[in-house]
């Protein structure tokens, strides 16, 4: 008594085709399955907050960000440096930096 063999788990099979249908059944599969998946993240993400493992990849995100603020810091100084001299630039040919048309020189405003 109370273990369940093959023969007990068709009957309760049965029950239930014989109670729900077999149109409501695949749906009640799919909604169960979906609401499984849903609590299994929802869980995943609850202790991935909780470790402490995940606060010292921080700093080395914020370093790297850091590092290519000074990249893009030093191509601005540069382009800048290129754009005030006189005759660098091509002045309204239809050539484009970076996608951004060239004006002429005095259509360029400050």
């Amino acid at each position: 008594m109370g273990e369940f063999s093959p023969s007990h788990l068709l009957i309760v099979a049965i029950v239930f085709l014989v109670l729900f249908g077999s149109k409501k059944l695949p749906d009640a599969a799919r909604g169960l399955g979906r609401s499984m998946r849903i609590f299994k993240a929802e869980t995943k993400g609850l202790m991935g907050d909780e470790e402490p493992t995940a606060a010292p990849a921080a700093p080395m995100a914020d370093q790297a960000k850091r590092d290519r603020a000074a990249e893009l810091r030093a191509e601005a100084a540069r382009l800048e440096r290129e754009a005030a001299v006189p005759g660098s630039l091509p002045a309204g040919d239809g050539t484009t930096i970076n996608g951004v048309p060239l004006a002429k020189p005095e259509q360029r405003t400050s």
